[in-house]
């Protein structure tokens, strides 16, 4: 009997849509559980989607400053590596105080949405004010990385924050929340080639615009595992706006992602892998809204993780080029 109730609290005190056989619930005491849960430690996946356009954007800045015609900018590869690790850091660390504070701002919603209300704020596993005390840490560690490029991203990272807090409020106030989100996610692109070159040019603005685009046609496959539930709560998303109509936008926002890349790639004579990198991803995309069933929870889900794939094959092919 103390063993089937041991089973059953432990039960109770995991997430819904997150993998039970996580590293967190190996490694961590049970007290840390939750506060890994409201950072998503046991869902990588977020993290990796942020941090990918800021890997894309300062590989592409690596490759124009290792060029032969670059006279103005002294680069060697141990700077390039060190804003990657940095950027993971930071992602991390950011993703998590994005993460908590959308679930303090969304508790009560999320108490009424089946795939959320085991999270620990709406099952009371954690009080608000916890939870405010972890986004604040979390977000310190996100400041002490960003402390450490040159002023321009410093300031950059900083403009940042406006759109990260709107976030977890655009659902409620516009059709659009996976714009918002593509605006917050994807700021990355313009951070990877600031830390370099302490200024923006055209090309990583297009990246921006280009990962915006595809961050609105992930989410909103991701977005289809709620539609239910978001209609009777009053929660809008682009997947409830599309519909059935939802794969000619994502053929509409892919489209948008590959030709904005393809353009800060021409402009900055890149090597042949950086266009072969971003001709897999492309066609990784296309297999997407192929076989995309905006009424099947399960591959949505799938789908919507698979853009971490995608997202690393844009950034070897960048990487490769360098070298090329």
């Amino acid at each position: 009997m103390p063993h089937r109730s041991r089973t059953t609290a432990e039960h109770t005190a995991r997430v819904a849509d997150a993998p039970s056989g996580n590293w967190v619930y190996r490694a961590l005491p049970r007290a840390l559980w939750p506060h890994a849960q409201l950072a998503r430690w046991d869902r990588p996946i977020g993290w990796q989607l942020l941090m990918w356009p800021c890997f894309w954007s300062s590989a592409l800045a690596a490759n124009v400053a290792s060029s032969p015609s670059n006279l103005d900018t002294i680069w060697y590869p141990a700077l390039t590596a060190w804003h990657l690790v940095l950027f993971m850091i930071g992602a991390i660390a950011m993703r998590g105080a994005g993460c908590t504070w959308n679930d303090i701002v969304d508790y009560r919603i999320d108490a009424k949405v089946a795939r959320t209300r085991s999270r620990p704020l709406p099952s009371r596993r954690i009080s608000r004010f916890a939870a405010t005390v972890f986004v604040a840490a979390q977000a310190l560690v996100g400041l002490l990385v960003l402390l450490q490029f040159n002023w321009f991203s410093v300031l950059l990272g900083i403009a940042s924050l406006g759109v990260v807090v709107i976030y977890p409020f655009a659902k409620r106030f516009t059709d659009w929340p996976q714009l918002f989100l593509g605006l917050a996610f994807s700021w990355g692109a313009l951070m990877g080639w600031a830390a370099l070159f302490g200024e923006l040019a055209w090309p990583p603005v297009l990246i921006y615009i280009g990962a915006i685009a595809w961050t609105i046609g992930y989410d909103t496959i991701y977005a289809h595992q709620d539609k239910e539930d978001d209609a009777l709560v009053g929660v809008r998303s682009t997947a409830r706006l599309f519909g059935s109509h939802t794969k000619i936008w994502l053929l509409g926002f892919y489209g948008v992602f590959a030709a904005m890349m393809l353009t800060a790639f021409v402009m900055t004579s890149v090597a042949w892998p950086a266009f072969a990198g971003l001709a897999i991803a492309v066609a990784m995309l296309g297999w997407q809204i192929r076989v995309l069933d905006i009424d099947d929870p399960d591959q949505c889900l799938a789908l919507f993780k698979a853009n971490s794939r995608v997202g690393l094959i844009v950034f070897l092919g960048l990487g490769a080029a360098i070298w090329a």
